[in-house]
Formats: structure tokens, sequence, C-alpha cells
């Protein structure tokens, strides 16, 4: 476990009241001057520290009072998780800042074929792909990006506009290094419940390549080609790439070796996690930028294939 910086020493007796900080859970025994942090998603660590949210740390445990205590904390810290440290709101599962994106109700489904020119998706909004989360930075004429998105019972549809001066898919294999080729990456979280998502469902990140293949991880720790999720076309329009998408939205409860999955039905009112992101390689052996559409003011930025609580809020709405 890491152990955070020594800091503030408590005197006196035993204080074991547990108290939401802006770090998460806290709590103190103030003999021998222990603090314990529960990091919840959304939450600063102290001191700077990059730290997965549900992780304890150990402040001021530098002597062996401390060290006792720091036992003890932890003991108490595993019995008052479940009941204290469980996040009850979205407000408490994401972090702070994250944009609401309105989709409208399509009347019918536009056709994915990389043209775009149904009138239906102009009643939808421009959101931008502009948070630099790895790399340089880079010139306009490299990388700009920017999506719409509207949505039928079946699917929600997405339309996306990229700027990108080269090309590449270096990785013919869609399970190998699909990361490091030039690809669009859309999250979804379909009940924007937030958390971890790396080897669950509890949300999916598409990877989707420029051969039009979605690839996530599965439940069991390996890439999974989710194409039949995901239908995807793309045309080249200048220096433009319209991309447009129609994916089926799927509840955490789906299994990767079932037959049975049945797509969740969506409808007016209903909200998701939504983050879209572009990797954007000129010729590396690996992508020299990760661009996305949510702000990460701390940690790792490229943890969205992780952490749900970075995802934006998608708000289903009827038709104009």
């Amino acid at each position: 476990m890491p152990r955070a910086a020594a800091g503030r020493r408590r005197a006196g007796l035993l204080a074991a009241c547990p108290t939401r900080g802006r770090e998460g859970l806290r709590f103190s025994l103030g003999f021998g001057g222990v603090d314990v942090f529960m990091i919840t998603t959304g939450a600063a660590p102290p001191h700077n520290l990059v730290a997965t949210p549900g992780q304890w740390l150990v402040e001021g445990a530098g002597n062996p009072a401390g060290a006792i205590m720091a036992c003890c904390c932890l003991m108490l810290a595993t019995a008052l998780q479940a009941v204290v440290a469980t996040p009850a709101s979205a407000s408490e599962t994401h972090l702070d800042d994250r944009t609401e994106y309105r989709a409208p109700r399509a009347a019918s489904a536009p056709v994915i074929d990389g043209v775009a020119d149904e009138a239906v998706w102009a009643t939808a909004p421009w959101q931008e792909i502009d948070e630099l989360w790895l790399g340089p930075l880079y010139p306009p004429s490299d990388f700009q990006g920017r999506f719409r998105i509207v949505w039928t019972p079946d699917r929600i549809h997405v339309l996306v506009e990229i700027v990108d001066d080269i090309l590449l898919d270096r990785y013919r294999d869609p399970l190998v290094q699909y990361w490091d080729d030039d690809c669009l990456e859309i999250f979804i979280d379909e009940d924007y419940s937030g958390g971890d998502h790396q080897y669950n469902h509890n949300a999916f990140g598409y990877h989707v390549s420029l051969d039009n293949q979605a690839v996530d991880l599965g439940t069991d720790g390996q890439p999974h080609n989710y194409s039949d999720h995901v239908e995807s076309r793309w045309k080249q329009r200048g220096s433009t790439i319209v991309w447009e998408l129609a994916i089926k939205v799927f509840a955490d409860d789906y299994a990767d070796d079932s037959a049975d999955n049945r797509p969740v039905l969506l409808s007016a009112g209903k909200i998701m996690g939504i983050m879209l992101a572009y990797c954007d390689n000129d010729g590396s052996e690996f992508r020299e930028n990760f661009i996305g559409s949510e702000s990460v003011p701390f940690g790792k930025k490229d943890r969205g294939w992780i952490d749900a609580g970075l995802f934006g809020k998608l708000v289903l709405v009827a038709a104009p």
C-alpha cells in the first residue's frame, strides 16, 4: 500500500469518528498520530498522490506507535468501508465539472455510411474533443475533433468529425496494440454509476479502429472483439474524417460467454455516462497523443479505460 507523506500529528486518545473530506472518507487515531484516507472516485488524494478509487492511504505511520495504530486503522477501515464509504449519488461517483450532453431522439435512425446528410444531426449540439491527456501540444492541422449524439430506442447514434493529417493502422490484428493505432474511443456507462470498469462491464470502452472493428477488455482481462455492438463507417471529406456509428447499449450484467445478452431499450429521460477520445499516431511505435472530451484534473489522465467516474453525463431527451 502506498504510504502518504507524514503530515499533521495529533496527540491524545483515540478519535475514530469517520468524516468525509476532500480525499473521501477520513478518520483518525490520535494516539500515534495516524490518519487514514479512503480515496473515492472524484476525490483529490492528499499530497497530490496518484491513488485508485477505493484505496486506503495511511498518513503519519513513521514511528512504532504509529505503525500499530495504522494496523488498527486499516482493520477499522475495512469494517467501515461498506457502511460509510460506498458512494450514494452520482456526485460522489464522478469527478466534479463533468459535461452534460442532451441528445435528442431521432424519428428514424440515420444511415451509417460516413456521409451524415440526415437533417436529424443538426438537431444535436456539437461537443469538442479537446482535452490533451497524453503527448505533446499539437497544431490544429494534426488533430481536431468534435461529436454529436442522437438516439433511437435500440441504439445511440454518434457523428464524429476528425481532422488528422496522417492516418495510421500499423497493427493489423485488431486485438494487438489497438490503442497505438489511430482509433476512436467511445466510453459508455449504461446507468451513469461510475466506478471501476477495467475487467468488468460496469461500462464499455470501445476502441474503434480505422477498419471499423470495436475492441474492449473482457472479464477475463483479455481484449475481445465487440464489433457486433458497434456499426461504424467513415469517409474522408477534404481534410476532415466524417465518422458515423450506431451503438447498442448493454447493462452491467453483460456476460461475455452468453448468447442471451440483450441491449437496453432506450427512452427519454434516461441518463448514461459518455466520453469520447482519439488516439493519434503519425508514424511511431506507440501513440503520440491521446485527446478526450472530458477533463482529468488530477491523477493519470489516461485512466478512462479503468474509471467510469471520468465520464460525462448523457441525457436522452425527446425530439425537438
